[in-house]
């Protein structure tokens, strides 16, 4: 493999065939320059974002805490299969610069490898004018005496800014605001706590009192018991926002980890236990801190701008604490969108290497930056001065529509895509694989089964009553017709010749694989104490 093509060099998102590519354009690379504690971290604060810190609250007005509970338990159950899935294939052939696109093409048919790729970039570049819509919304929580384009521009210069620098500067700002967000949501289960057991400042013990008042569970858009399927069915939906494209970090950060086949199955088994603390019960703490008819939650249509944390405070008469909150809630949305542009423009560079882009997105500076990548994909951030014209809550939900499509189409086709390696796995008796979960196959089709539902009922409000929005619709499906386009395109094209679907023996489960397996047999030197306490700092 091509050292210029070495795993991003960073969090690594070449999608396939990186054998025998050509030098980028002007003779410059990218750099490898994320140190262990950078990928570490970066994976870890992966699972928590703006959808858990602020979007939860859409969901809990939406559904009532216990549909917000079911559905968070219900999708992080979907989720570890998802995460099963791509462990279980990833630390088997943890190869440098893997990603889901890359097993796709290798695993299934290079058509289905390029469709994930393009499909995986447009996410990852809507996702940050997403993540500084949220964080405009935070910032009026303060109701400064601004127009919002202010703070949506200072939010994208700065966003740019930080992916301007070489990969160094960016792995350290992210080791250090994905360490906030951990400690962040931890601190606010706590305080859940607390205020539950009636240990705030008004000595108030909350209990589960909002779950008699104003219910256990809501009707939305319409009454009855249609209007409670209805509640629960969009919760469910609108839920996975803060789930998405979590599971594929650990197949984007394998090919940085050290002894990948030794450490990502026990990265994959302590996944289920990040699901249980961070979603499971922040989503049970929200439920039972805020009441689900709260004015001030996140709506469709309103311009409410708080998150449910901060609310709780306030409420509780804990004195500045909801400005801290939604301070690191704003320090995570600017975060994201910083995560989302780097890997957006490393996912065009990847492809373009890979010739399934233009060449010019390859060109990089001295320094290691993809400039023409890094351009191309800003320049889908200026929609989020969409939120000049609605309001910003009806913009969010716009972008959640699409990001959940490319979340749903993304769990699909790892489920399609980890049978297919599994058949191939039985047929050519491979029996060296370090992590198998008990789960498997059975969750791949039930996972597959559910997302591919999910993704069908993205968009149902528009069906019930008279709830019809063309922008609603649109937004829901559009990706649907966007992966066809992409897959068909290339299949009948310079995919002519190549298999629909790649025969079980022909499927590639060896190339790349002795080199890796040499590397971890390897006697590696063993480090005193003070190696070892000065590495966490290099």
């Amino acid at each position: 493999m091509k050292k210029d093509i070495d795993i991003e060099r960073e969090l690594h998102l070449v999608p396939s065939n990186v054998v025998g590519q050509t030098e980028p354009l002007g003779g410059d690379s990218t750099q490898r320059g994320l140190k262990s504690r950078h990928a570490q971290m970066i994976a870890l604060g992966g699972t928590i974002g703006t959808g858990l810190f602020v979007g939860v609250g859409q969901a809990l007005q939406m559904g009532g805490p216990v549909f917000l509970l079911a559905s968070y338990s219900l999708i992080s159950i979907l989720v570890y299969g998802i995460v099963t899935c791509t462990t279980e294939m990833s630390s088997y052939l943890p190869i440098p610069g893997c990603s889901m696109a890359y097993y796709g093409d290798r695993f299934f048919s290079p058509s289905l490898g390029f469709a994930l790729g393009w499909m995986y970039w447009y996410v990852f570049a809507i996702t940050v004018p997403a993540e500084i819509t949220v964080g405009s919304l935070v910032i009026e929580y303060w109701n400064p005496p601004v127009n919002i384009a202010v703070w949506i521009t200072i939010l994208f210069v700065v966003i740019i800014a930080l992916n301007c620098f070489p990969v160094g500067v960016y792995g350290e700002a992210e080791f250090w605001f994905a360490s906030i967000k951990v400690f962040g949501i931890i601190g606010l289960i706590i305080m859940a706590l607390v205020l539950v057991l009636g240990g705030g400042p008004t000595h108030d013990r909350l209990g589960f009192r909002y779950w008699i008042e104003p219910g256990p569970v809501n009707e939305y858009l319409v009454s009855g018991d249609t209007g409670r399927l209805s509640a629960f069915v969009g919760t469910v939906c609108f839920s996975v926002y803060a789930f998405a494209f979590a599971p594929e970090l650990l197949v984007v950060t394998g090919g940085e980890m050290e002894s990948p086949r030794q450490n990502l199955p026990i990265a994959g088994r302590r996944y289920f236990y990040r699901l249980i603390t961070f979603y499971i019960l922040g989503a049970l703490a929200i439920g039972m801190i805020v009441p689900s008819n709260n004015p001030k939650l996140l709506g469709a249509g309103s311009s409410a701008s708080a998150s449910p944390w901060a609310i709780a405070a306030k409420s509780a008469g804990i004195k500045g604490l909801d400005s801290v909150i939604n301070a690191v809630i704003l320090l995570s949305a600017w975060s994201a969108g910083n995560s989302y542009l780097y890997l957006a423009s490393r996912t065009l560079y990847s492809l373009a290497l890979t010739g399934n882009a233009p060449a010019t997105f390859a060109r990089c500076t001295k320094s290691g930056v993809p400039y023409n990548a890094l351009a191309t994909s800003a320049s889908l951030s200026l929609l989020s001065y969409l939120n000049l014209s609605s309001t910003g809550s009806t913009v969010f939900n716009w972008f959640v529509n699409l990001i959940n499509t490319g979340g749903f189409q993304s769990w699909i086709c790892v489920g399609i895509v980890y049978i297919r390696f599994r058949k191939a796995a039985n047929v050519q008796k491979i029996v060296d694989i370090p992590f198998r979960s008990c789960f498997q196959p059975y969750m791949a089709y039930v996972t597959t089964f559910m997302f591919s539902l999910l993704l069908l009922l993205n968009g149902f409000k528009n069906f019930v009553g008279d709830q019809w929005d063309t922008s609603s619709f649109m937004t829901s499906y559009i990706g649907i017709p966007i992966f066809f386009a992409l897959y068909f395109g290339h299949k009948f094209t310079v995919g002519r010749k190549d298999p629909w679907v790649l025969s079980p023996h022909e499927v590639d489960l060896f190339s790349g694989l002795q080199e890796i397996l040499e590397k971890e047999a390897s006697p590696k030197p063993r480090k005193s104490w003070k190696q070892t306490f000065t590495s966490v700092f290099e």
